[in-house]
């Protein structure tokens, strides 16, 4: 069968062409790359991928297919999605349907058989930039215009179309309570606190403090979720409005709010941190883990007031903020995904840190 054509366009100008994968017609996003070389059902499905065409480094994508067990959310949320070589062949004990199937039935365009490491160089260079994917309209500077007229992550409030709307349980018992304020939190990181005996209660990212506590949670995780954090300023008052209250783990996403809630501000970085393969420095034991990440907002290290706000962890790549953690309350957060899924499990002790905190503040109300 003849592939159909499709082209990707970025607003400086830049036009790829490749064929067509998944869903035909026309898309637009903020163009990414993104390093790993498994996991593309994990990443389709990570809500912080809402309003970004992902492109893949590694060449072949859909080897092993798509099944329904390991989603990180009910379906995909990236606009598009770039590949050098779409499997046709889903060759897995566990596959269920090809990624071009998924793709398909989700809606979502996507285009093969592009250069995909020219464009991940060239966004190294020029950073990441608005973007279109489209099987209808082939002219090259009618996709740039649409690229550059597109709406980009500044200030774009993502959240409230990756969140729930209401409170809803994950499970039903547990040692502690712990609510998650979502942002578009990742199913792997409820999984986490499951398995180390929480009681999990999921609250919408527009929840107030006081419905926060009026669930008299032993602890709070701030989700990881889309966009740009200055584009949901409530989720940074409920936050700055729960400090000193209860004990505070923030992830992605939420760390960043954390971040700007205790008086520190975040920027964009310039192509961002996208893979399974980022190393990180935890300054407080010197342990270096090899780590999940998905970021293009950083917080600005020396914004954070150094009487009250410790760095804990680094990023070896480039030297930016990975994790903060309150000199005297129980409050951390970390830039990257400690559940990972898909990734390495280098991390997942701070879950255990978290655990810890929250036996410690238990304690203290006996």
């Amino acid at each position: 069968m003849e592939k159909v054509k499709a082209k990707i366009a970025l607003e400086d100008g830049t036009v790829l062409e490749g064929c067509s994968m998944g869903a035909t017609g026309e898309t637009s996003g903020e163009a990414v790359f993104n390093t790993s070389m498994t996991g593309y059902q994990e990443i389709l499905t990570d809500p912080s991928y809402k309003g970004q065409i992902v492109t893949m480094t590694y060449p072949l994508i859909g080897n092993y297919g798509i099944n329904s067990e390991d989603v990180e959310s009910p379906r995909p949320f990236v606009e598009g999605f770039v590949v050098k070589e779409c499997s046709e062949i889903a060759s897995n004990w566990r596959a269920e349907k090809t990624l071009d199937e998924y793709l398909k039935e989700n809606n979502i365009v996507g285009i093969e058989g592009v250069d995909t490491r020219a464009l991940t160089k060239h966004l190294r260079v020029a950073g990441v930039m608005k973007s279109v994917i489209s099987t209808e309209d082939l002219d090259d500077q009618s996709l740039i215009r649409k690229a550059r007229e597109s709406p980009g992550l500044i200030g774009r409030d993502l959240v409230k179309e990756v969140a729930c709307r209401e409170c809803w349980p994950w499970n039903e018992s547990g040692k502690f309570t712990v609510v998650v304020l979502d942002c578009g939190v990742k199913h792997n990181i409820l999984r986490c606190l499951t398995t180390r005996g929480c009681r999990v209660i999921v609250a919408p990212a527009e929840a107030s403090a006081e419905e926060i506590l009026e669930m008299k949670p032993d602890g709070l995780l701030l989700s990881n979720g889309p966009g740009d954090p200055a584009g949901v300023p409530y989720v940074v008052d409920t936050v700055r409005n729960l400090v000193g209250k209860l004990p505070i783990f923030g992830i992605c996403l939420g760390h960043q709010m954390l971040g700007l809630a205790l008086g520190g501000k975040t920027y964009k970085l310039k192509f961002g941190h996208r893979g399974a393969n980022h190393p990180v420095k935890d300054l407080r034991i010197g342990k270096i883990s090899i780590t999940v990440q998905n970021h293009g907002f950083c917080v600005d290290a020396e914004t954070l007031d150094p009487q009250e706000v410790e760095i804990t962890h680094i990023n070896l790549n480039d030297q930016t903020l990975e994790g903060i953690r309150h000199k005297t309350l129980p409050i951390f957060s970390v830039q990257f995904h400690p559940e990972a899924s898909a990734g390495p499990h280098d991390a997942a002790y701070l879950f255990d840190d978290f655990m810890a905190m929250l036996e410690e503040h238990c304690a203290a109300k006996r």
